[in-house]
């Protein structure tokens, strides 16, 4: 049998078993199935693991350090793309010498582009590179995906750092997204950063031109208020912007992986060059721990095996990212990028089907807000829910700790909780202290028993600064690769983004009201419906 199987077979053995029985028979449980990096501490005890699936686990990652040794190294391990996925080098310290790819060292043009967007960031925040009205004040950074979801989801996660403009983030090509955004703010003392790789992207576009045409009506030569992330410079000069301000990066940088470099212009804006050097320093801390640490102690590779363990083998479909940091707001939407465009996958390297379910459905929301939405099903749903928590040790609010402490008490109880349950005979206990009897006590003890035995991780940082970030988010990645890897699947590409987006260029002229061959009958009924509803609305 193979090592699938016989996880397998182990699970359906110990079908039944409690994970509360783990610790009853490993009183150190929690010392042993814990993982600890970059500050960090990784609980991964209040899960159904033992050692036998985590030995069976690590060995069907026996792969991993060869294909990790080969990302670092630049090989072209993006193999439908024939291209490396370098993203890694874009936080390297400057000691760690050359990086060959093709036979050429990456690193003084990755250290140059770095040294340009400092000199950019500290000439805006000083007042040195202004506006048509003065000194910037705010910031609009215009993308989508990758360009998006990670320097927004940065910018908010460190916002305690924050002493530069003010900065937004139009991506949606509904026309309410820039609308709302622009609203209130001061075209003149407004930096607008347009991140497109190739400055063709049809959402990022539309958004710069609608800008543009914004600007336009107040300063005089709008382009001049603007720089662009993209490697296409001759588009960003046919739009008008110095080449100066254009800050380029190499197509082995994924969209979703690409907050480390010129993508996180916006990040370095408001924060400032050196707390960016920070957050660079957290993803190489857990790059080094990732390389060196051996398998069974690697926190990347362990929060892989978990994920495996969950939906690979007891065939949990989702799981739950649930900070309790309302700074990180986005993280589960970054994360849901990061994991499903990358792991999302229905074929193999070889192009041959996948025999098993590829990446989970990732989603989530910070505590403790969830808990007044979606927690009702993590904790009494017909579906399990793996979730993984995270939180601070502190806060940055020392003036309002009373607050901190409520939220990391929620955060431990409802780890504590979906794992022990409420059984029924503690229900119908309880329904007697009120007064029930009979058939109506035993109604309602039954809607107040909890399964439990619903397994959950929890990170824990000392406090959430741009290093702590950087280890967070390097961790996802590398997590994200442990599990493509042991899948036999390219992480890097995502072509299933390209047929929604060619179909679209396809059929924006038949909402135009112009004629369109080959369309399907539900498609043409809605075009149709949804002109005659544009018609009325327009009077």
């Amino acid at each position: 049998m193979t090592n699938w199987d016989d996880l397998a077979a182990h699970r359906r053995g110990a079908e039944g078993r409690r994970i509360e029985a783990l610790f009853e028979a490993e009183p150190d449980r929690a010392a042993r199935r814990s993982t600890r990096a970059c500050g960090m501490l990784l609980d991964w005890s209040k899960t159904a693991l033992d050692d036998r699936a985590v030995a069976l686990l690590l060995d069907l990652a026996a792969g991993v350090p060869a294909r990790r040794e080969a990302m670092f190294a630049g090989e072209r391990v993006n193999e439908t793309e024939e291209r490396a996925a370098l993203h890694t080098a874009l936080r390297r310290p400057a000691d760690a010498g050359p990086l060959p790819v093709d036979g050429r060292d990456v690193m003084p043009a990755i250290r140059e582009t770095l040294q340009r967007m400092r000199r950019f960031a500290d000439r805006v925040r000083g007042g040195g590179i202004a506006g048509q009205g003065g000194a910037y004040t705010d910031v609009v950074n215009i993308g989508i995906g990758g360009s998006d979801l990670g320097p927004a989801m940065a910018v908010r996660a460190l916002s305690p750092y924050h002493d530069g403009p003010r900065v937004h983030f139009i991506s949606n090509v509904d026309g309410a997204d820039a609308h709302d955004t622009l609203r209130g703010l001061d075209p003149e003392r407004t930096l607008v950063i347009v991140a497109s790789k190739t400055f063709t992207t049809a959402e990022t576009m539309t958004n710069a031109a609608t800008v543009r045409d914004w600007m336009a009506r107040v300063v005089s030569r709008p382009a001049d208020q603007f720089a662009a992330v993209s490697s296409a410079l001759d588009k960003t000069a046919e739009f008008g912007i110095d080449p100066a301000r254009v800050f380029g990066f190499e197509d082995w940088v994924g969209g979703r992986y690409s907050v480390w470099g010129p993508i996180g212009l916006p990040v370095m804006l408001a924060i400032g060059p050196d707390r960016f050097d920070e957050f660079l320093a957290g993803g190489a801390a857990m790059d080094a721990h990732f390389r060196a640490a051996p398998l069974a102690g690697n926190m990347p590779v362990m929060l892989a095996l978990v994920g495996i363990w969950h939906h690979q083998i007891c065939r949990y479909p989702t799981r739950a990212v649930l900070p309790y940091e309302q700074r990180l707001l986005r993280l589960p939407a970054y994360l849901q990028q990061l994991e499903m465009e990358s792991n999302g996958k229905r074929v193999a390297m070889d192009g041959s089907d996948l025999p098993r379910p590829s990446g989970p459905i990732v989603w989530g929301e910070p505590g403790t807000n969830g808990q007044h939405a979606f927690y009702q099903l993590i904790h009494q749903g017909t579906d399990v829910v793996p979730c993984e928590f995270m939180v601070g040790a502190a806060g940055h609010e020392p003036e309002l700790a009373h607050h901190h402490e409520l939220l990391v008490a929620n955060c431990l109880a409802q780890s504590q909780a979906l794992m022990r349950g409420r059984s029924l005979q503690d229900a119908r206990a309880m329904m007697e202290k009120r007064g029930l009897t009979g058939a109506e006590l035993e109604r309602q003890a039954r809607h107040r028993v909890f399964p439990g035995n619903r397994p959950s991780t929890t990170l824990v940082y000392p406090l959430l600064t741009p290093f702590t970030l950087g280890a967070i988010v390097a961790l996802y990645e590398h997590r994200v690769f442990v599990e493509g890897v042991i899948l036999g699947i390219n992480s890097f590409d995502q072509w299933g983004v390209e047929l929604g987006k060619e179909l679209a260029l396809e059929l924006a002229p038949l909402l135009d009201g112009k004629p369109a061959e080959g369309q399907d009958g539900s498609t043409l009924r809605l075009a149709e419906a949804m002109a005659a509803m544009r018609r009325a609305v327009e009077g």
